[in-house]
Formats: C-alpha cells, structure tokens, sequence
C-alpha cells in the first residue's frame, strides 16, 4: 500500500509539472518538448517501463498520423485560398446582418472542425476570421464575440467524424469502433451540438453583435484563389477522401493511411500545379504534436499504473449499474471536469482505460463528448484552446484567464447537458 501511495505521489506530481510547463511554455520550450522530457523523466524514476512506452505508442501512433494529414491537407488548402474564400462567402452571404453573419461564421467552424479537425479549426480558420473582421472595421468587442463563439464552436463540433479530434481517433482505436458505425452513432449528437451551440452563443453574445455590417469593404471571394482549377479540383479530391475513409473501414485499415496519404497526394498535386511550396508545408506543420501525444499519455499512463484508473473504474462501474441516464450524464460530466482541470488528451486515455471493462456503448460515446466539450470551461482543458489562444496572442487579441473561463463555464455545462442525453 505504501509503495502504490508514493508511485501515486510520484506520477500526479510528474505529470502536474509537465502539464503546468505544457501551459505556461517558458523561454519559448514547446508542448512537444516538454511532455517529452515528463515522459523520460517518468521512465527513470520507474512510474512507467519501456514495455508501457510500447503499449502507448501503440495507442496512439495512427491518432497522431491521422491528425498530422488532417493538418498538412489543411495548410495546403489554406495556402491556396481554400479557406479564405469559405469566409469571405460566409460574409457575402449574410448581406450585412451581423446576426446572420455570426450564424454563417459559427456554421462554417462547424463545417472545418468536423473535416478538418478541431485544432485545424484553430489553426487555420481563426486567423482568416480575424483579419476579415479587421478589414470589416468591427470593434474589439464584436471580434471577441466572434472568436469566443468561433473557438467553442471548433470543439463542440468536433464530433461526426473519426479524425474530427484527437480523442475521436483514440477511442475509435481502442474499443474497435468502425468509421462508418462511429458516424452513424454521433451524426445525431453532432447535429443537436452544432444548433444547440449556435443558439447558446448567440443568446449569451448578441449585445456584441452589430445588426449591419458594410460587407463593401471584402474582396470577391473568386479575387482570393491562386489556382481555380486546384480549388475546383479540392472539392472532388475531399469528397473521394471522405468516401475512402468508409471503404477503408469495411477492410478495417487504418484511418492515418487516408488522411495522411491523402494529404500526401494533394500535396503532391498541389506542388505540381505550382500552387504551394512543399518544404514550407512539411517545416511548418505541427511536428510537436507528435511529440506531444507520444510524451503526455506516457506521463498519464504512470497515473494509470499508480491506481488512478482503479478508482475511476469503480466510480464509473457504480453509474453502470444506475440506469442509462445517471450512467451517460455521470461519465459525460466526470470527463468533461477532469478535461478541463488536467486537458482532454490524458483525460481521454485515463477515462477509456477505466471503461474498457464495463462495455457500455453510450457510456464510450459519452466519454468522448465529454472530453471534446469539457475543455472549453477553462484555457488549457484542451489542445486546440491552447493552440487557439496562441494563434490570438500572436495577432494581438489577448484573452484573459478569468474572462474566457467565466464564458466558457456559462455556455459549456447547458450544451454538454444535451447533447449527452441524445446518447440515450
């Protein structure tokens, strides 16, 4: 017993440092970096083995190449005006309401977060966003409305697809969960969060929102596209993909090899039509991220091997046992707490470890939801804020810890209280 209290001890100090430096990144030190040195640290002291480094990268291999393609096809589509033109068509076609404005934008984060990736959403789309409503002379409190919406919205619309979130990819892998079943089982989830998200925000932030907006001041969204017949072409090349990806379910491969080689072929393509630099891509894609996966679930599975996922077990088997609706709210809710005060990514591990025993479908998709949700009460619950708050601070837009936690604790637990009971 005293030796499993002070491994206990050991691991949640271990990884409450590598997570504190994950946030703060001091002198510039990367995500990737730092969970990396967390993660050897844990080895040496023996809170985790080098076979657990083999289980975990076994886990997480095809989620991080996944997410890898999913942000390479992203950046090569931004380059080519891809995104730009979406929203500046969003803005067009508001004709200037800017409450219909701020529907089309929160649509438009449902519709690059659910393709793209949550964090593709925050990487991408935000900056576009940004610097449209800079030209469009909107006022500091307008914009922030905007980015807030935009950023909750990237999460809570990271639902319908696999490779929508890191943690979709996870889960999916661990409980066996086929690409075709995963969708048809969240398609109704995704659609109730995207309206029900949509209505909150624009409930909680319509005194920030102008009725008219001069839409004179954008570009055509044709002005923007360096090669129309490659944007013509991306269009069919994601539809090809996405169907690739239910093919590719029905021989069980795995999802990386279609979201990572198709972000290779169009790559490809895109180079040969001259249309982007493939060194530029291939440097400033998001390689830390690798690191970072790899690294933080090592860290989170020395919590696992010191008992932590024992008591979870035990909490979530008794929420079993009460009925469908204590079980899918209770599991929702827990991994939403715990994915905004330690990040969703070893919430989600920790959480699926904990549940792999009790086999209760409704309560694996819970667990997600919660995890993709829950973040969004606090700055660091997840890795798309954190990447999202980075990308604003660049730009100039700081957001504080208290003003986006009070916002985010305001609209997350009345969405994420709903879309739990469509799982049902």
């Amino acid at each position: 017993y005293i030796v499993r209290r002070r491994k206990m001890i050991v691991a949640s100090l271990i990884f409450l440092v590598t997570l504190i430096f994950v946030i703060w990144q001091p002198k510039g030190l990367q995500i990737g970096t730092t969970a990396v040195i967390g993660a050897i640290i844990a080895l040496v002291l023996g809170v985790v083995s080098l076979n657990d480094v083999l289980i975990v990268s076994d886990i997480v291999w095809d989620a991080t190449l996944a997410f890898i393609g999913i942000i390479i096809l992203s950046m090569v589509l931004d380059e080519i005006g891809f995104f730009e033109w979406c929203a500046i068509k969003m803005a067009k076609l508001s004709n200037g309401n800017g409450h219909l404005m701020f529907v089309y934008a929160l649509i438009l984060g449902s519709f690059v977060s659910a393709l793209f990736a949550n964090d593709g959403a925050a990487l991408i789309l935000t900056p576009i966003l940004l610097a449209k409503m800079r030209i469009l002379k909107l006022n500091l409190k307008t914009i922030v409305a905007f980015l807030l919406a935009g950023g909750f919205i990237s999460d809570s619309a990271s639902l319908p697809f696999v490779f929508s979130n890191l943690t979709n990819i996870v889960t999916a892998n661990y409980f066996n969960i086929g690409f075709a079943q995963y969708f048809f089982d969240m398609v109704i989830p995704f659609i109730v969060s995207v309206t029900v998200s949509i209505i909150f925000l624009w409930l909680i932030l319509r005194k920030d929102i102008p009725k008219d907006i001069d839409i004179s001041l954008l570009k055509e969204p044709k002005s923007v596209i360096k090669n129309m017949n490659l944007f013509y072409f991306s269009w069919i090349f994601l539809g090809v993909l996405l169907a690739g990806y239910f093919v590719g379910d029905a021989y069980n491969l795995p999802i990386s090899i279609f979201a990572l080689g198709g972000a290779t072929v169009f790559l490809i393509i895109a180079t040969l039509s001259k249309a982007v630099k493939p060194k530029n891509i291939i440097k400033t894609a998001p390689w830390q991220v690798v690191w970072f996966s790899i690294g933080l679930y090592i860290v989170v599975y020395g919590l696992k091997n010191a008992g932590l996922t024992d008591y979870l077990t035990i909490v979530l088997k008794d929420l079993s046992l009460r009925g469908d609706t204590i079980a899918v709210l209770g599991t929702g809710f827990i991994a939403a707490f715990l994915s905004a005060i330690m990040n969703n990514m070893p919430t989600i591990m920790i959480m699926d470890i904990a549940l792999h025993d009790i086999g209760n479908q409704a309560m694996i998709y819970a667990n997600i939801v919660g995890c993709n949700l829950g973040p969004k009460m606090t700055p660091f619950g997840s890795l798309a804020t954190l990447l999202w708050l980075h990308v604003l601070s660049q730009k100039g837009v700081k957001i504080g810890f208290w003003e986006y936690s009070k916002f985010g604790l305001i609209v997350t637990p009345p969405v994420l209280f709903i879309v739990l009971l469509t799982l049902i």
